[in-house]
């Protein structure tokens, strides 16, 4: 481990306060940002951070440089058929944020439709939500984030006069849909603690919303949807574990919306909507969910696949001729196709063994073409157009790497650790040709491993800057997650948590012994959920690396779970418990790692915040730094970066995003990880 100079860090005030349970918490008080000096604090950490980061200004500039060098700065996307139009976006050099235009044929007039660079001006953080024309395409409704805490803010666009109309809705979540009137639109709206739970009907031009559902059980949220055929809105209600939907037809705006199949605990289920039918999947026989087709209300239920114990039912999309599953079997996304006349069935083909696919945006009903996402570790993202009929594939796009990029170069994989209980853990990793298996490699280890969300081995072109150096890279595919099946997720939550982080350390010890990497050499990173993950682990194992990035960790896990005030705290109890109740209160107790913090000495610590993050506060990473610096032996660098004007997914903006990136590769150099040229540019 090396111990590097550095200028005396800020040292937070220790005020003991007794919570709930009689619990002693000495920076508490960081908690509230109305404090001036909690924000003082906040500045002081970000003063500190630079001050060590000094000396590596010229590396990060280089690192920058090359990352942006990469990216083809003006370009446009591949256009997406919808309702007679082509819609696309296009980046232009310089600017931060996308342009978006449509046109009617591939040569034809492009129409501007929205400028995030002109929405964004004299704001510091922006996001663009909803962006849903008309059913006729003469109206669009957006919305937008100003200060990053995901609170929307929607409105609307004649896209005839290029007139904005007077409505406006305030405090919405993302998403929103039309009905087939197009003046009718429907929306949710945030509780105080940012949970989506209130749907609402707007008619254009009306004083007041009609509110048409509130859900009060606060371990659910709400979310309204619209059917690629355009024949119903769907209302989902769904919390971890459990799911409703709730269907009206989307030519009658003024209707009520009615349930489909009532909410039962533990059963979760989804709806795409064909002719007559329903098609549904729903995990009442199984946990990896079987395919049912009902009546559009919802009698009349045939099963259309079974639950199947080695294949994880994903997702499905209808055409007019065919079922589109997404599947998942041994830890890789399938795409199933079926054609709804003949029945006959086949799987997309892709060309490598590891790899990512998943269907993009899919808006027209009435065709055989499916549009495709493609990657992998070593093949930018491309965007397919597959013939359902024909088996065919046209590439309609790969991201272009700027400067030449020949992926022969570069080698990927996939090994497996064994966990302690015997599981077998996938990794997925890649490295340039020619790596030696000494344990000399630099490398850094990814993990997340929580709600379910797999991690896709797909390509970056940043990377490119760590592995052009030597660097071996790794996604440590650990429970939590639903990589190899439902089972997967529920192995790795509640009562089972711990077995993301002894799956993580299995992953790490696999590189190691396989002389991929040593102890010494390797780093670990993980954000939110993930964050966590990296928390738990180094308290279970300091001496695993000799660096580490926590990107917003949910590292206060104890005391966020005990207050119900704090946004996602009661929706997440299907997740991490209740820590009301004395078993999932002392399970949380042993793994939170605010709560376990020793006097050791840990690794290299680079720790992200976002002040206006609703997901995870930003006292969780202010309050571990402050507890990790009274509490660690060493002299190893820990640094708390907070975002002042960003939430939970960091900086907005194109450019902004290639900065942190480029500051974070600049820590792995601090540190001696990343090896910089000889360029008069030393650590």
């Amino acid at each position: 481990m090396i111990a590097l100079s550095q200028p005396a860090p800020p040292l937070a005030r220790r005020i003991p306060k007794i919570g709930k349970c009689g619990r002693v918490d000495e920076y508490a008080w960081l908690r509230d940002r109305n404090d001036p000096q909690t924000i003082a604090y906040l500045e002081a950490e970000n003063r500190y951070t630079e001050a060590v980061m000094a000396p590596m200004e010229a590396v990060e500039e280089k690192l920058y440089r090359e990352i942006l060098g990469r990216v083809k700065e003006t370009d446009v996307s591949a256009p997406v058929a919808r309702g007679g139009w082509l819609y696309y976006t296009r980046t232009e050099s310089g600017k931060q944020y996308s342009i978006h235009c449509r046109r009617r044929a591939p040569d034809g007039p492009e129409e501007v439709l929205l400028d995030g660079n002109q929405l964004a001006e004299g704001h510091g953080y922006f996001s663009l939500g909803a962006f849903e024309p008309s059913p006729d395409h003469n109206l669009l409704a957006y919305a937008t984030d100003v200060a990053g805490d995901e609170v929307y803010t929607a409105r609307f666009v004649d896209l005839g006069t290029r007139e904005w109309l007077p409505d406006v809705l305030t405090g919405a979540s993302a998403p929103l849909h039309w009905a087939n009137d197009n003046r009718t639109c429907f929306y949710v709206t945030l509780d105080d603690s940012k949970r989506p739970y209130r749907l609402f009907r707007h008619r254009l031009g009306a004083k007041e919303d009609e509110l048409l559902y509130q859900e009060d059980d606060e371990r659910f949220e709400v979310e309204v949807l619209r059917t690629k055929s355009g024949a119903y809105l769907f209302l989902e209600i769904a919390s971890n574990v459990t799911s409703e939907y709730w269907y009206l037809e989307a030519d009658n705006p003024g209707g009520k919306f009615r349930v489909l199949f009532p909410r039962r605990q533990d059963v979760e289920y989804d709806v795409v909507h064909h002719g007559r039918h329903f098609y549904v999947r729903i995990n009442d026989q199984g946990h990896n969910f079987r395919l049912l087709r009902t009546g559009v209300d919802g009698e009349g239920a045939v099963e259309v696949r079974p639950h199947r114990e080695e294949v994880l039912l994903e997702g499905m999309q209808t055409f007019r001729d065919h079922l589109v599953l997404v599947e998942r079997e041994d830890g890789l996304r399938q795409i199933a196709i079926e054609h709804l006349e003949t029945g006959e069935r086949h799987r997309v083909e892709f060309p490598e063994p590891v790899y990512a696919a998943w269907p993009m945006d899919n808006f027209e009903f009435d065709t055989t073409q499916l549009r495709l996402g493609y990657t992998s570790l070593v093949t930018p993202v491309s965007v397919l157009d597959y013939d359902m009929n024909a088996r065919t594939r046209e590439v309609r796009k790969q991201a272009e790497v700027v400067g030449g990029y020949d992926a022969a170069q570069y080698a990927a994989e996939r090994i497996f650790a064994e966990a302690p209980d015997g599981v077998r853990v996938p990794i997925s990793l890649v490295y340039r040709k020619g790596l030696v298996r000494n344990g000399e490699a630099p490398a850094l280890l990814y993990g997340y491993g929580a709600y379910g969300a797999s991690s896709e081995p797909g390509f970056s072109s940043d990377r490119l800057s760590l592995l052009d150096r030597g660097f071996v890279y790794a996604m440590a595919h650990v429970r939590g997650g639903e990589e190899m099946g439902r089972w997967w997720y529920d192995d790795g939550r509640l009562l089972h948590k711990r077995n993301t982080f002894t799956d993580f350390i299995a992953c790490a010890d696999r590189l190691v012994a396989g002389g991929y990497t040593a102890a010494g050499r390797l780093a670990i990173t993980g954000g939110s959920a993930g964050g966590l993950l990296i928390g738990a682990v180094l308290n279970l194992r300091p001496e695993l690396c000799a660096a580490a990035i926590a990107k917003v960790p949910f590292v206060d896990t104890l005391n966020t779970m005990l207050d119900p005030t704090l946004p996602l705290t009661t929706m997440e109890y299907e997740e991490w418990g209740n820590p009301e109740e004395p078993a999932y209160y002392d399970y949380i107790a042993s793994y939170s790692p605010y709560d376990n913090v020793q006097a050791a000495t840990y690794p290299h610590l680079l720790i992200t915040a976002g002040l206006n993050d609703p997901r995870v506060g930003f006292w969780e990473p202010a309050k571990w730094a402050a507890r990790l610096r009274a509490c660690k032996t060493g002299g190893e660098l820990l640094l708390l970066k907070t975002n002042m004007g960003a939430g939970h997914f960091g900086p907005s903006g194109r450019y902004r995003r290639f900065r942190e990136t480029a500051f974070e590769y600049a820590f792995l150099a601090r540190v001696g990880l990343v090896e910089m040229e000889s360029d008069g540019m030393g650590r």
